[in-house]
């Protein structure tokens, strides 16, 4: 039973209809982003965007371009609202986070506009669950401001150097410390934990790296905390770019492709760690 080839019930409009043929491509991705119980949706003709954010200093994007979807139909400008993605999630496996070999659930996704539930369709194995999820006004998002003019010192790695960073480094330490630079160290990971100083350098010709341009050095910490909930997304992904602007802030963008091969991105913005002096660098 397709869900694309059901048309909506006659007198109905949606602002925002979609259809997966296996949902798992949308959870797993909004996992990667889920350590907060609210998300904001914003729907637009190119895919659908998940904003999720904590204390203002740090904000992660999931992206699930149209294309990802069997069928995705925004019928105004954008389309955006709040809503709890634990409840979400809950209800995009309420078969299961694992299907049988050969099965998936499919799913319907459909939303009527302000004031209206985001309204699910799961199917799986010819059994149909209907979930209608509460929505809520969508709050005010941070801007990085993050365009690519800004961007002062970007690199790619390819996500598996970027793992095996996170396992050797000392993850008592309070903040990891990044230093992007045009000359050596090139690209440095340093922590400062109860066993010591821990420093991970990679040449600009290390086999890890894709791409390197740094305009200027840079030293920047952040909180360990704040980092944290990204490596959700970076056990998904297989390429990451790190990227710096001016003030500090940063970038981490994933790349994950899913089980049919597709390609979407999940974006982490960090705010540098401002109780950090130059002096202490």
């Amino acid at each position: 039973m397709p869900f694309s080839a059901q048309p909506p019930a006659s007198g109905e409009r949606y602002a925002l209809s979609a259809s997966l043929d296996n949902a798992r491509h949308l959870s797993s991705l909004l996992r990667a982003v889920h350590f907060q119980d609210h998300a904001t949706c914003l729907a637009t003709t190119s895919g659908l965007r998940v904003t999720v954010e904590d204390a203002k200093c740090i904000q992660a994007n999931a992206f699930i371009q149209a294309e990802i979807f069997q069928e995705f139909s925004v019928q105004e400008e954008s389309v955006m609202f709040r809503i709890s993605l634990s409840v979400l999630l809950d209800c995009l496996t309420i078969f299961g986070t694992s299907s049988l070999p050969g099965t998936s659930t499919a799913l319907r996704m459909c939303y009527q506009g302000y004031g209206y539930p985001l309204v699910l369709f799961l199917e799986e194995g010819g059994v149909v669950t209907v979930c209608k999820i509460n929505t809520q006004e969508p709050e005010e998002l941070l801007d990085f401001d993050f365009c690519s003019t800004k961007v002062v010192n970007k690199i790619i790695l390819q996500s598996e150097g970027l793992r095996e960073a996170f396992a050797e480094l000392d993850m008592t330490s309070e903040v990891l410390q990044i230093t992007m630079s045009p000359d050596k160290p090139y690209f440095r990971l340093s922590t400062f934990g109860n066993a010591g100083s821990a420093h991970l350098d990679y040449p600009r010709d290390s086999d890890l790296m894709e791409a390197f341009h740094c305009n200027q050095t840079q030293t920047n910490r952040y909180k360990i905390s704040l980092l944290k909930p990204s490596t959700k997304a970076l056990v998904l992904s297989c390429k990451v770019s790190i990227r710096t602007d001016a003030q500090g802030f940063l970038s981490l963008q994933y790349m994950i492709r899913n089980e049919d091969g597709q390609i979407c991105f999940v974006e982490y913005y960090c705010c540098p760690d401002e109780n950090i002096t130059e002096a202490e660098l």
